[in-house]
């Protein structure tokens, strides 16, 4: 969790990055992309920025890569949307405070109102909230599911309350307890198995970490990120952190919820289907790329040049990021650059570079403080999960 000091900080990142998203929303590339035939934003996610949004689908919304800015913080409308099931109605938010959140495997399980959940002591903690699908699309195997590049991420602050706080009240968790499992408010529609209910389990360990959350960069969270309260579950990925959660409990199994025993598994690319056996994607490995320059910007001037680019290490604080500009052959250590808001924030990252004429490709990648460094090749699996491959993230500039 951040510390007083870090807050401040991710506060004044927040009220820079909002100015700087205001400033950004008259370039023209943005919204000459959004006026060729563009999806239009859904009516729950009206509110973002659409020239900034590419809208895949009414639950699959993502940043543009050109659009993501110099900020550490994601402004709220430039924030991704995944959503596994139709979102509640609104009209939840209406009435927010009386929101139940029950709490099961503790000594003395309860429900929780958000109205009592407020006048408890709260902390905030900065993350990356990355889909579990982020890079996908990079994966030559073409695997179903939304085929998002880098802009299914994003870095945010929740405010809340911290679920150790709420065990501690509730007197400790079941002695048989192994994981933390979240049950989202989602509807499921008559007829349809039970088991289509959004439910995540993670290991125990995650619940020292994680938050019951009501607001999203000092605001309440929207319905499209899961408002009226959100389970939040550092350094994992978005699947985890559980939307319009109204049951916490900590329970001796995995949750049998399709969601988590057959779908979000590293399964082999020719399995037939995902198997329960099959490693569960949770916590995220580090990763990194480069936001400017990127192809798009057009031919580049020979000579010095700036690389920009954020960085994270999933659970672990960044050590270093280095650039490479002739694909990988050799390496230039990168500065971080920008507040650090914590071990689960990224960094920003920049590299002052010289380019000759020509193409050059373009590369970053992150080393965490326990060593792990990002691969340079993805993990090939069925349903392109974990992308972390410095060099599908790698981009191809022109130089005159």
């Amino acid at each position: 969790m951040t510390s007083q000091h870090a807050v401040d900080s991710a506060r004044r990142a927040l009220l820079g990055a909002s100015a700087s998203a205001a400033a950004l929303t008259g370039l023209g590339p943005w919204q000459h992309a959004f006026a060729q035939g563009a999806r239009p934003l859904p009516g729950y996610a009206a509110w973002k920025d659409a020239g900034a949004m590419i809208v895949h689908s009414p639950n699959t919304i993502e940043l543009r890569r050109s659009a993501m800015g110099d900020g550490v913080i994601t402004p709220a409308s430039q924030l991704y949307v995944r959503n596994n099931l139709t979102p509640p109605n609104a009209d939840i938010l209406t009435h927010g405070d009386a929101w139940q959140v029950q709490i099961e495997g503790v000594r003395k399980p309860r429900p929780f109102t958000l109205a009592e959940l407020k006048k408890m002591p709260t902390e905030t903690v900065t993350m990356v909230l990355q889909c579990s699908g982020n890079g996908r699309g990079m994966f030559p195997s073409k695997p179903a599911g939304t085929p998002w590049q880098v802009g299914a991420a994003g870095c945010v602050m929740w405010t809340g309350v911290p679920v150790r706080d709420l065990v501690r009240v509730l007197g400790g968790t079941d002695a048989a307890a192994k994981f933390l499992t979240g049950t989202g408010g989602e509807v499921i529609p008559p007829g349809v198995d039970p088991k289509s209910r959004v439910e995540r389990s993670v290991p125990l360990l995650a619940a020292n970490d994680a938050l019951v959350a009501w607001e999203l960069n000092g605001q309440p969270i929207p319905l499209a990120h899961g408002g009226p309260v959100r389970l939040i579950v550092p350094g994992f990925t978005g699947v985890n952190s559980v939307k319009y959660v109204k049951r916490i409990a900590f329970t001796a199994t995995e949750s049998d919820a399709s969601i988590q025993q057959t779908d979000y598994r590293m399964s082999a690319p020719d399995a037939k289907g995902m198997n329960p056996s099959d490693p569960s994607v949770w916590e995220m490995p580090p990763k990194s790329w480069i936001n400017s320059p990127l192809p798009e910007s057009g031919t580049l001037r020979a000579g010095a040049a700036v690389i920009k680019g954020v960085a994270f290490g999933g659970t672990k604080a960044v050590k270093q990021v280095e650039v490479s500009t002739d694909g990988g052959a050799t390496w230039k250590v990168a500065s971080l650059v920008g507040p650090d808001l914590g071990r689960f924030a990224w960094r920003e990252f920049v590299a002052n570079v010289d380019l000759s004429a020509g193409t050059h490709r373009l590369a970053s990648r992150v080393t965490d403080v326990m060593g792990r460094t990002q691969p340079e090749a993805r993990i090939e699996n069925k349903a392109g999960y974990l992308n972390t491959s410095w060099r599908d993230h790698s981009v191809t500039v022109t130089v005159a």
